[in-house]
């Protein structure tokens, strides 16, 4: 099954379980990002990305320009552990990392979340890729790829037991759009997905096909 079809089939099931008070919340929060047009400032294809040092789930630095000494990067930005979305994609890229690798990339995703909560990612889905903390999302943001959650869901995530607070480690109820890159080893962006709606991702199999 692909990441694209396994997606859907969560969201359809999901929205069977929410009642509909709760999906309009979720449905206009999407539809205010859309309007926002925030999407025509993120970074795209021609773009060259930043200085991107963070930590790693084991709290080391790791430098996005070091692994573009000898490989391209794949690069997700992802929502936290607490994302079932977030999970099923990451699960997806895990598989594919063999195929990543044989044309010559690594793969790295990128979380709002802090180490010690990236660690918990890391172990839950068995990763073998480095998972990053991007720590008051400088770099997301720096990229254009931040927004804010608007109050009610904010409180309706509070309501699901979702705690951003602590999971990222301040208060800003932050979170980055669903964005993955392909980086050419000169720095310069050859491929991207950019998507308000937090039930689509980028599938492995156009990755592959875009490396």
């Amino acid at each position: 099954m692909s990441l694209t079809t396994e997606l859907k089939e969560f969201a359809d099931a999901s929205a069977k379980r929410h009642p509909k008070e709760v999906q309009i919340i979720m449905k206009k929060a999407i539809d205010d990002l859309v309007a926002s047009q925030m999407i025509a400032q993120a970074f795209k294809t021609g773009d060259s990305i930043p200085e991107i040092t963070l930590k790693n789930a084991l709290g080391n630095n790791v430098s996005i320009q070091d692994i573009l000494k000898e490989h391209k990067v794949i690069i997700a930005f992802y929502r936290g552990n607490w994302c079932p979305y977030c999970n099923i994609q990451l699960r997806a890229l895990q598989q594919a990392v063999p195929a990543f690798e044989a044309k010559g990339a690594k793969l790295v995703v990128i979380s709002p979340e802090t180490p010690d909560n990236s660690l918990s990612t890391k172990e839950k889905n068995e990763l073998t890729f480095e998972v990053l903390s991007d720590i008051d999302m400088n770099i997301a943001r720096s990229m254009n790829l931040v927004y804010k959650l608007p109050p009610d869901l904010q409180e309706l995530y509070k309501k699901f037991g979702i705690d951003l607070d602590a999971s990222q480690g301040n208060e800003h109820q932050e979170l980055p759009i669903a964005a993955t890159y392909i980086v050419e080893q000169d720095g310069t962006i050859s491929y991207h997905f950019l998507e308000e709606d937090y039930k689509l991702r980028a599938d492995p199999k156009e990755i592959l096909e875009a490396l």
